[in-house]
């Protein structure tokens, strides 16, 4: 996305599916829908804010879909920068975010039923921090 001159700090986040749920149910599955546009221009918007808000030299985000299952990886964010502060403030704004804001519906699969996951308390404060 953009030079990566004179870089000091590289910092990765990658994100697996869980094996349970909020409720400490198993989780046997988790599928990932989205609106392939719509899913891409949201993950680059915020990419591009987050190069706003930090000085960084390179972001990379890669987001799964379809069928998952518990343990497999889901998400990878790496965000490289001159000082190491930057990267881990724009990884964590850039995670809060896709949280939060990506276009995605996750239809979590347990033994006798599913239900979709609909966002919690937590995530919503969390991007509170960024404001």
């Amino acid at each position: 996305m953009l030079s990566t001159n004179n870089t000091g700090a590289i910092v990765n986040f990658l994100g697996t599916v869980r094996e349970k749920d909020k409720k400490n149910k198993k989780i046997l599955s988790m599928t990932l829908e989205h609106y392939p546009l719509m899913t891409e221009n949201e993950i680059l918007k915020i990419a591009e804010q987050a190069t706003k808000k930090w000085d960084i030299n390179c972001v990379s985000i890669i987001h799964r879909i379809g069928k998952l299952y518990p343990k497999e990886k889901i998400v990878y964010v790496g965000v490289s920068s001159k000082h190491r502060q930057n990267a881990f403030d724009a990884c964590s704004f850039i995670m809060d975010y896709l949280k939060s804001n990506a276009t995605f519906w996750k239809l979590e699969e347990f033994e006798h039923t599913k239900k979709w996951v609909i966002q919690d308390k937590k995530e919503i404060e969390a991007l509170k921090k960024w404001s």
